[in-house]
């Protein structure tokens, strides 16, 4: 078995600014709730490799792994996965990008799977990727729309 999620979410801000804000890998601990930091690797071209260390869950553990990413700035999309699987076979992400006339749609899609004596299964994973994207993707979209605001950026591609 395997897991899958596909979470979006538009956001009312330039695409350049969505873009440059959520690939600012070196920011995500500013970006992101989840994440207490990230160490850049290795960076050749647009491939970066990362460590990245979460905050301690509930029992005082901390996560930490190395992911891979490439971004194609001319299609607006991201590939990722994780170097470092830890509990997980494969972790593969890939982040897209679309105009709207409501704003930037931001598309999150993960494929993965659990290794046999992972502490929780496939579905335990995908329920949990899929509410904590949600809070995050909410977070992402405050943060940045925020920014557009302060700097006088056009919020809307459309006019009503």
């Amino acid at each position: 078995m395997s897991g899958h999620t596909e979470n979006k979410i538009v956001i009312n801000a330039p695409m350049d600014l969505v873009w440059d804000v959520t690939n600012d890998i070196e920011n995500w601990p500013q970006l992101f709730s989840e994440y207490a930091s990230v160490e850049i690797l290795e960076r050749e071209g647009n491939r970066t490799k990362f460590r990245l260390t979460m905050h301690p869950d509930e029992n005082g553990t901390v996560w930490s792994w190395v992911s891979e990413r490439v971004v194609d700035p001319g299609a607006r999309t991201v590939r990722a996965r994780r170097v470092e699987t830890g509990p997980f076979q494969h972790m593969d992400i890939h982040w897209k990008y679309g105009q709207t006339p409501d704003g930037v749609l931001m598309h999150w899609t993960q494929d993965f799977a659990m290794k046999p004596d992972a502490p929780v299964d496939d579905d335990w994973m995908t329920d949990n990727i899929n509410k904590n994207s949600k809070v995050q993707m909410a977070l992402i979209k405050e943060k940045i729309e925020q920014r557009a605001r302060e700097r006088g950026a056009p919020v809307s591609v459309h006019s009503d």
